[in-house]
């Protein structure tokens, strides 16, 4: 008599769907991260901003007063002159290169239409600025 063999039940789990979902969402989240991350990171203050550290380098300060121009402090030595957009942004960009941790600071006035101020802040973002801080006033008491 002819006795056929029993198959044993295999143990092994088939991973091949699974591998074919993690591709899928792959190529999704790799589509749609650039979408979602679009824009100048900026962390904005809020009323009672904290002061930079004591210990920490005197910050570069770009500012942009109330005709619209651009100026450069740095440390304590100031540039009185106006300078043009391209300007800032290569000289904030030779100085983050010699000193990467520096902090940086945009101080506009108030009547500044708030493009001008996104506009600076992208030159120093493409200058190499890692993050951009906003200079503000203490709010006045009641």
């Amino acid at each position: 008599m002819y006795q056929r063999k029993r198959r044993r039940p295999v143990a092994e789990i088939n991973v091949v769907p699974y591998i074919d979902v993690m591709l899928v969402l792959l190529i999704i989240f790799m589509v749609t991260a650039p979408i979602v991350s679009q824009g100048v990171k900026v962390e904005l203050p809020q009323g009672n901003a904290e002061t930079l550290p004591p210990d920490s380098k005197p910050p570069i300060v770009a500012s942009i007063d109330a005709a619209g121009e651009y100026f450069l402090n740095v440390g304590s030595s100031s540039n009185s002159a106006a300078m043009d957009l391209e300007q800032v942004s290569t000289e904030v960009g030779a100085l983050i290169a010699l000193e990467p941790l520096r902090p940086v600071v945009v101080k506009a006035d108030r009547s500044i239409p708030y493009e001008s101020v996104i506009q600076l802040m992208i030159s120093l973002q493409s200058a190499g600025v890692p993050a951009v801080g906003l200079m503000t006033d203490s709010p006045k008491e009641k």
